[in-house]
């Protein structure tokens, strides 16, 4: 699970720096923003002693400004609660994009004081220059075995290119999510499912950051 998280991390950082110079104005394709500018946000990951050690507020702060702007998080918890996302109300929808978004935040927090020595490798763009939604193709090479595929789901908007969706080892997030949405609704409703939320992210704020040695 933690692989898992690290290479979610990994794709996202790339996105993160994609929607900023999508906001600056540019006419770039996604993937070539992303080849670009990835580099630079991975190296950051990579030397930042802080963020190696696992300090938290500088993890957080980390992902809060690179990351997050950049995550198209309505449409990401629209997309994970399905059907029942039409029954909620405005409140409830506001409170579980919140909740959602805070869990989204640990498991990148987590994840970036993992980076080490991986790199990204993008294949080739399959899409018209007028796609306002696009997949975007790529492989993260390992320090040791194979590569894993990684693919992506953008959107452009009026603020430039962002993330919705992360396809890592052939399962994408949001659907993966879905079933453990759809599982607590059915339960508790979608009440239930933001309580079940709130608690994991209250236990999740407890805990240290975990650093690989």
């Amino acid at each position: 699970m933690k692989f898992i998280k690290q290479l979610i991390a990994v794709a996202t950082m790339s996105f993160a720096a994609t929607g900023f110079a999508a906001a600056q104005g540019t006419n770039e394709a996604p993937d070539q923003l992303v080849k670009r500018i990835s580099s630079e946000v991975l190296e950051t990951a990579k030397t930042d002693k802080d963020i190696q050690a696992g300090n938290t507020k500088k993890v957080i702060d980390l992902v809060e400004t690179k990351i997050l702007p950049y995550v198209d998080f309505e449409r990401m918890t629209q997309l994970a609660a399905g059907r029942y996302w039409r029954e909620a109300t405005p409140e409830q929808k506001r409170a579980l994009s919140t909740e959602f978004r805070t869990l989204l935040i640990y498991t990148y927090s987590g994840a970036l004081s993992q980076v080490r020595n991986e790199t990204i490798e993008f294949k080739p763009l399959r899409a018209d220059p007028s796609d306002t939604e696009v997949e975007v193709r790529s492989q993260v090479n390992m320090s040791r075995g194979e590569p894993v595929l990684l693919n992506y789901r953008v959107a452009k908007s009026g603020n430039g290119w962002k993330i919705y969706d992360i396809n890592v080892l052939g399962a994408w997030l949001v659907e993966t999510y879905k079933g453990t949405f759809n599982s607590e609704i059915s339960k508790g409703g979608i009440d239930g499912l933001i309580k079940t939320l709130a608690a994991k992210n209250k236990q999740l704020a407890s805990r240290p950051l975990q650093t690989k040695k």
